[in-house]
C-alpha cells in the first residue's frame, strides 16, 4: 500500500469547503488537473463521478462514503491498482479547520500511480481554500 496526506488549515466555513466539494461540475474552478467532472446521482454514497484529468481520458470514481459536512471518500480502479482518496474537514477550534486530502493506493502500480495524483495536493487545497473563501464571502453578502 502506498500512502499520502497533505492538509491545510484555514478560517474559512467548513460549509463553504464541503459546498466545493458537493458541488462536483465546478471542481475545474479550483482543481488546475480536472478540466470536467460530472456527478450522476446525488452527492452520496454509491453515486458515481466522471472525472477528465487534464490531458487524459475520463476515470470514473465512485462516492464510497459521504458524511455530510465532514468527509467524502471516491475510489478509482486503475490499471489493476484501487485508488482511494478521503477528502476530511477536522475542526480545531471554533474558527479554524483543517482541511485533509488522503490517498491510499494498492495493487501493482500503487506507488506509480499515488505519486502521480497526489503531486499536485499543496496547490489543488489552496486553491480549494480560495475558491470556498469566494463562495463564504458571497454567501454573507
Amino acid at each position: 500500500m502506498w500512502r499520502m496526506e497533505h492538509s491545510v488549515e484555514t478560517a474559512v466555513s467548513r460549509d463553504a469547503i464541503w459546498l466545493a466539494w458537493a458541488e462536483v461540475k465546478r471542481w475545474p474552478e479550483w482543481d488546475a488537473g480536472v478540466t470536467r467532472a460530472e456527478l450522476s446521482g446525488p452527492f452520496a454514497a454509491g453515486s458515481t463521478i466522471t472525472m477528465t484529468p487534464r490531458g487524459q481520458d475520463p476515470v470514473q470514481l465512485r462516492l464510497s462514503e459521504v458524511v455530510g459536512g465532514v468527509r467524502f471518500v471516491d475510489e478509482a480502479t486503475l490499471g489493476g491498482t484501487v485508488v482511494r482518496m478521503s477528502h476530511s474537514l477536522e475542526r480545531l477550534d471554533a474558527a479554524r479547520t483543517r482541511v485533509v486530502h488522503r490517498l491510499e493506493s494498492t495493487g501493482p502500480l500503487a506507488e506509480q500511480i499515488g505519486s502521480a495524483v497526489s503531486a499536485d495536493f499543496a496547490e489543488t487545497l489552496q486553491a480549494l481554500v480560495e475558491h470556498a473563501a469566494r463562495l463564504d464571502s458571497a454567501a454573507r453578502a
